[in-house]
């Protein structure tokens, strides 16, 4: 499963380590709050009991740039801000990259699924959120792995934030040890498109956020 540390990931994560014998992947990507995703990576499969975990770190993100969780000269935008096209937090083709080193991971493993917590609805319109990404992504798996049976798995793809919020309430996913905010390690800042969608769906469930956010 790769498990980001965030809210999506998390309740992912608590389906597969609830139906498997699960190993957990993190990809740190020189994002603004990498040390804070770290954080929670650990501590949550701490809460699964799940020992084999991997973590690694893909430099080409800060390196091409192009996106405002890897470039400093790029701010994030508060959500109020963010139009209808693809916005600046968008990172050019991520989820590819944490998928081939999931890919890979599995196929010395043995493993059979590849879980990953993406989501469209709540997505900001990220291109790579889409299920036809998905569905393309694992005809790539056929083919190019020795066995070709290696299944990427997405069930939270049409989902909405308060959906994923009942049901990681149902699972006992640990949302106080999460993190989902684009610019603070500290305090949620509370304003970015991450946070708002965040708070938008645990008011939608008519439960408190249990992480700390910046006072407004």
């Amino acid at each position: 499963m790769l498990l980001s540390g965030g809210m999506d990931s998390c309740v992912c994560a608590a389906l597969a380590a609830r139906d498997y014998e699960a190993a957990a992947l993190h990809v740190s990507y020189g994002q603004r709050t990498e040390e804070r995703e770290r954080q929670s990576f650990l501590a949550i499969c701490q809460r699964f009991k799940v020992h084999d975990r991997l973590m690694i770190r893909n430099e080409a993100f800060r390196l091409i740039g192009g996106s405002a969780l890897t470039d400093e000269a790029i701010d994030v935008p508060e959500a109020e801000m963010i139009g209808r096209e693809i916005p600046v937090t968008y990172v050019p083709f991520r989820n590819a990259h944490f998928l081939a080193a999931a890919v890979s991971w599995a196929e010395v493993l043995g493993a059979a699924k590849v879980y990953i917590g993406a989501v469209e609805p709540d997505s900001s319109g990220y291109p790579d959120c889409r299920p036809a990404y998905y569905k393309a992504f694992n005809e790539v798996v056929k083919t190019g792995t020795r066995e070709g049976k290696i299944e990427i798995v997405t069930p939270l793809i049409a989902m909405r934030k308060a959906e994923i919020v009942r049901l990681g309430l149902e699972l006992g996913a640990p949302f106080d040890l999460t993190w989902s905010c684009y610019s603070r390690a500290d305090q949620a800042c509370g304003v970015c498109d991450s946070c708002v969608l965040r708070l938008r769906a645990f008011q939608a469930v008519g439960v408190q956020d249990p992480i700390p956010y910046v006072a407004r």
